[in-house]
């Protein structure tokens, strides 16, 4: 034997299993078919943010929140409702225990801060019962997603300079290693593979697949951290779930070409189980990158509650599906529409107090940690990255009249031509509702409540007013994008992240981690996501599977 463990993917959860794993006593091999400048995968791209439950910060703000509150929320967002979703729910009730318990104390001991005001994401707008965060439970990482990744990294350089980790980058997994215990139990006994040659593209670029030799690594355990299949179209457009209708014709990708879910496939010709893989994150407000790093590189808006909402013919996006609310919700009704794309309308006031983008390279001063230019953003005027894609980005239209506004969308429309007429009605309508302060547009009335948030005021929800008053203009219109991101589904493993076969057996030897592992039991999110869930996940589902490995072994 080689190693003691072996670990597939070099992402987030792969560095906390690997890191873990280590500081257990074990020998560990972290292979990856990227190169270093990869370390941490997609959490390195994120916004970083985090689902926590009763946090200090939350309290500062005057949130209560609770364990059975977010129990609430989960279930109700989730909607697990198969025979195989009795280990996702367990997954799911251990990890808002996590959240509401060790998890911030844990980070913080790593060196891990929070930026103070906490956000509000997926509002929901249904039931208590229903989906949504009854509360705001964003908590936005000091350094975003490369300030989550930081002290495991360097945990990581310290466990190979100690000899405990190897890594081995630019190493291509292609079989998962099995063989016959003595009772004829098969096991998982290392992986094999391809070298590829070296490249030094930058992070997220696209990399050469030259072969150069193969390798075969035997050893005690296996877990796979090698993360989903969004950067892979294809895969997204097969596993497109039947409930929804045909996937949609143009989609921006939300992560890189190399996350093609290839071991996924790998494991399942190995013996392992994977469920739910229907079950996926795509966000409906994706951009057409104007500087992109990856192929069809997508950027999320993150809106705030107040632009007009307008599907591809221009009619209003039914209650609730109003920005922030409802992804999932959102994603069915515009692929029940026929069309792939839909319209936000804005004013300048809007834009400038609602729209942020995601993405670590998106947030240059929340990621630099630079409190300076963090405090700018309480400043009149747009975001300096906002403002660059209203200036170069092909979905953005700017114009002083509404007739204007609506000949700009339609030059850049991909569907049908809008009727001024109809785009005039809806936004006159909404206008008129801002003439008292009680009103029967639910909007406006969740715009009202937002900003009872003293978060929302202060940054995130914009002062009520009419979209056609001057003093708030110019007008704004953005195209939508459908955006990849997420796989919710996964390989099916235990609460010690022990991969199970499709008769639900454990088998052994094979692990699984974060998003390979639908972030812990093969959907521990059931069809939807509270968001701040998903490093969350990748950091728990590693601990979990390090600390099944090292019961095991």
């Amino acid at each position: 034997m080689d190693t003691d463990v072996v670990v597939v993917g070099a992402g987030l959860a792969g560095l906390v299993a690997a890191t873990e794993l280590a500081e257990a006593g074990k020998s560990v091999v972290l292979v990856d078919q990227e190169g270093p400048q990869s370390l941490g995968g997609q959490a390195f791209w994120s916004f970083g943010g985090l689902f926590l439950v009763d946090s200090p910060e939350q309290r500062r703000m005057g949130v209560k929140d609770s364990f059975d509150l977010a129990w609430q929320d989960w279930l109700g967002t989730a909607g697990f409702d198969r025979e195989e979703d009795e280990w996702p729910r367990r997954w799911a009730r251990a990890y808002v225990e996590f959240a509401a318990g060790e998890k911030r104390s844990w980070l913080r001991q790593k060196g891990v801060r929070f930026f103070p005001v906490v956000g509000w994401a997926e509002r929901g707008g249904y039931t208590a019962e229903g989906p949504g965060n009854s509360v705001p439970r964003f908590h936005i990482t000091w350094g975003t997603g490369p300030g989550v990744v930081e002290p495991f990294a360097r945990a990581l350089g310290e466990a190979v300079e100690a000899g405990r980790i190897r890594t081995l980058y630019r190493h291509r997994v292609d079989e998962i290693l099995t063989e016959a215990d003595s009772d004829g139990t098969v096991r998982a006994s290392g992986v094999a593979g391809r070298v590829l040659a070296p490249d030094d593209s930058e992070r997220g670029t696209s990399t050469n697949r030259d072969e150069v030799e193969d390798f075969r690594i035997e050893a005690g355990a296996v877990v796979v951290c090698s993360g989903g299949l969004g950067g892979n179209v294809d895969a997204v457009r097969r596993n497109w779930p039947e409930r929804m209708g045909p996937a949609p014709e143009s989609m921006v990708c939300g992560v890189p070409a190399h996350v093609d879910g290839r071991m996924l496939e790998i494991a399942r010709g190995a013996g392992a189980g994977l469920i739910n893989e229907d079950r996926m994150w795509h966000y409906t407000e994706g951009l057409a990158n104007w500087d992109p790093i990856w192929p069809d590189h997508g950027i999320r808006v993150l809106p705030g509650p107040s632009s007009l909402w307008l599907d591809a013919e221009g009619r209003r996006l039914p209650v609730p599906l109003y920005p922030g609310f409802d992804s999932l919700g959102t994603l069915e009704h515009i692929c029940s529409t026929g069309y792939d794309y839909t319209w936000f309308v804005l004013t300048r006031k809007i834009i400038e107090k609602e729209f942020a983008l995601s993405g670590s390279e998106q947030n240059p001063d929340l990621t630099g940690k630079n409190v300076k230019q963090v405090l700018k953003r309480a400043l009149p005027g747009a975001p300096d990255p906002v403002a660059a894609f209203m200036e170069r980005g092909e979905d953005f239209v700017v114009a002083d009249t509404l007739e204007e506004l609506v000949s700009g969308m339609n030059a850049i429309a991909r569907g049908p031509r809008l009727d001024a007429g109809r785009v005039r009605t809806a936004v006159e309508a909404r206008d008129r509702e801002f003439t008292n302060k009680f009103t029967k547009d639910t909007q406006v009335s969740m715009i009202r409540t937002s900003r009872n948030y003293f978060g929302d005021r202060r940054i995130r929800t914009a002062k009520p007013h009419r979209l056609l008053d001057p003093k708030a203009g110019p007008l704004i219109a953005v195209r939508l994008n459908i955006l990849t991101r997420k796989t919710l589904g996964g390989l099916h493993t235990d609460l010690g992240g022990r991969v199970l076969t499709p008769g639900g057996e454990v088998f052994p030897g094979l692990f699984a981690a974060g998003e390979a592992a639908g972030f812990g039991g093969g959907g521990v999110h059931g069809y939807r996501s509270l968001e701040g869930t998903f490093l969350g996940g990748c950091l728990f589902s590693g601990r979990q599977a390090a600390r099944g490995v090292s019961e095991d072994l």
